[in-house]
């Protein structure tokens, strides 16, 4: 049974940071590209970032190229997102999920619950 697991969410203020993490069990971590999207309130699911197994690809959206980081450590089968500058637009329920890499929900098999990331003005 596959499980990807978020956390590290919270509630902060803006320009502050914080990292997510996403442990995975359940399957070859190693295989599959991850990602991170975020749903706000009222509005559908959107890409954040993703990596590829090997962690030479990534991708960024554009409201958060230069101010988040993805990253993956393939030997404790988790993925991070480490969040600088945040913003309240910012906000919103974070998940991961684990499949092909790219800006598409369609592309990933595995989502995990998600994490609420709160930021205040």
């Amino acid at each position: 049974q596959v499980q990807l697991v978020e956390s590290g969410g919270g509630l902060v203020q803006a320009g502050a940071s914080l990292r997510l993490s996403c442990a995975a069990s359940g399957l070859t971590f190693s295989r599959y590209a991850m990602g991170w999207f975020r749903q706000a309130p009222g509005k559908e699911r959107e890409f954040v970032a993703s990596i590829s197994w090997s962690t030479v690809t990534t991708y960024y959206a554009e409201t958060v190229k230069g101010r988040f980081t993805i990253s993956r450590d393939n030997a404790k089968r988790t993925v991070y997102l480490q969040m600088n500058s945040l913003k309240p637009e910012d906000t919103g329920v974070y998940y991961c999920a684990a499949g092909s890499i790219g800006d598409r929900p369609e592309n990933y098999d595995y989502w995990g619950q998600g994490t609420q990331v709160t930021v205040s003005s």
